[in-house]
Formats: C-alpha cells, structure tokens, sequence
C-alpha cells in the first residue's frame, strides 16, 4: 500500500487566485490556468446559460455541457453530437459528467453547487476540459478517467494541469462513514471491505481527507483533497494541482449550497480550448 505525497500549500507553489469581472457578472480564475480563457462563476450569475456565460469569456465559442448523472464519463463536443442552446432540455443532453474539447476555441462547462467542479487543461495541445466530481463521481475516479481520456487524445501527463474550484469544504461536510469509505476506497482499493482499517489510514495521511465528526457513524470528509491524491498516484506532481480556498457551504454571499438550504440551483464553471503551442 502507497500512502500518496501530501500536497503542498498554494502559496508555497506560488499559485493564485484571482476575482474578475465583466458585465458586472463576478468570476474566479486560477493562475495555474493562464493562458486559457476560463471562470468559476458564482450564485450573482443565476438564470444565465453555459452559451451566454461563455460569451463572456471569449465571444463566439460554441458552449457544450451535458446531462450530469454523478458517474464517471467523459464526452467530447463530437460524441456529445448537439450544441446545446439557450432551449436546449436536459432530457436532450447525453449522460456524462465531463466534457472534454476535441478542437480550438471550444468552451467546456461544468455545473456544481456543492461538488467539486475541476478544469483540466493541457498546455502544449490546447486542450480543455470541465469536470463535475461529487462524491459519488470521485468514488468512480471521475478525475482520473479525465486524465486517461486527456492521454488517449495524445497528451502528456507533464502538460496537464487541473485546478479545482469552490466546493463544500470538508470540515463542514458531515457524511455517513460508509459514504467516507466508499470515497476512500478509491484510493486504496485493498481495504475496500476493510471499513475501519481504510478510515484509520485515511485519518493518518498528511492533511487527512477523512476526519472524524461528533455523532456516531459520521466523518467529515475533503473531496476535493481526495481527488488530488487521486492525481497524486497518477503521478501529477503537487504543483500542477490547484484547490481553490473557498467553500460553497460557508459563503452564501457568492456561492449556491444545497447541503446549507437544500435549494435545487447551481453555479457554472467553464473553460476555453486554445490552439496547440506549436501552432
């Protein structure tokens, strides 16, 4: 058994986060991502569509985004086959929980409120990726299935960089133990019928995904912090992993919550391919 790298602070990697704005709508941005236009958008731009929030970031690039079904697939614009629109229905959206580009100027989006909405970039071929990993997605290694597709196409591990954005933190995120193992056993499928070993080994890596709660039964658990070590065992080094210091449970003056009111809205993150570096 391999216990994976702790990850080091963003500061000490000298990643940062960045607020913007355009037309009075508020969005985040990662410097691990420069060079790609993208957004992490907040509760301010509800009602709005990936289509139109992508003419913000860069005018005129197609908008794709699927029906998400907390599973662990990956589509490109291709295998999506519709462009969705400002009236396209849910039920016309292929099932997946990514979007992966498949050519330049192609705008990937993602929706979350509590989840955990990654964006994977590759900065030699110009690649793009929006990823919605919920617990149940990061117990399928949603990430890892991005990465696999990203190598697929022809990249290479050391182009790739993934920030994840807002999410519930995981000191206010109260879920079953079972849920916590479930999760964990990602990471170490050889303890997946071991219940109490895989908590205790989890609680004892460097900055624990798992941490323990009050009630009986419950853990706290980082999701966010469990697909980093996800990318971790892949190999991707600490410093082409970014986490963004917010969490959606905790500031209700930008971000939806469903765990805090239980209201069904979401947040869109969304990211622009480029063409190659070589172009």
């Amino acid at each position: 058994m391999v216990l994976p790298t702790a990850i080091s602070t963003p500061a000490a990697l000298d990643i940062r986060w960045y607020w913007r704005e355009v037309a009075d709508v508020p969005y985040l941005t990662c410097s691990l991502l420069d060079g790609f236009d993208h957004g992490f958008f907040t509760h301010h731009a509800e009602g709005r569509s990936p289509a139109s929030l992508a003419a913000l970031l860069h005018p005129g690039v197609p908008a794709y985004h699927t029906r998400q079904v907390h599973g662990n697939s990956i589509l490109t614009p291709t295998e999506i086959g519709v462009r969705p629109n400002e009236s396209t229905g849910a039920d016309a959206l292929p099932a997946a929980d990514g979007t992966l580009s498949d050519r330049p100027q192609q705008s990937m989006w993602t929706a979350s409120a509590d989840c955990t909405p990654a964006l994977v970039t590759d900065i030699n071929s110009g690649r793009a990726a929006a990823v919605h990993a919920g617990w149940r997605g990061t117990a399928r290694r949603i990430l890892p299935c991005a990465i696999a597709r990203f190598l697929a196409a022809g990249s290479r591990l050391d182009d790739l960089r993934v920030a994840m954005g807002p999410a519930i933190a995981g000191a206010v995120y109260q879920v079953d133990t079972s849920v916590a193992a479930e999760v964990g056993a990602s990471l170490f499928p050889e303890l997946s019928s071991a219940t109490a070993a895989l908590l205790t080994v989890l609680r004892a890596l460097p900055d624990p995904p798992v941490l323990p709660d009050s009630q009986p039964n419950k853990a706290r658990l980082d999701v966010r912090r469990i697909n980093a070590l996800q990318l971790l065992q892949l190999g991707l080094p600490p410093e082409r992993i970014a986490i963004a210091p917010h969490c959606t449970y905790q500031e209700p003056e930008r971000f939806f919550s469903y765990r805090r009111t239980r209201k069904k809205a979401v947040q869109w993150s969304g990211i622009v391919s480029r063409s190659p570096a070589s172009a």
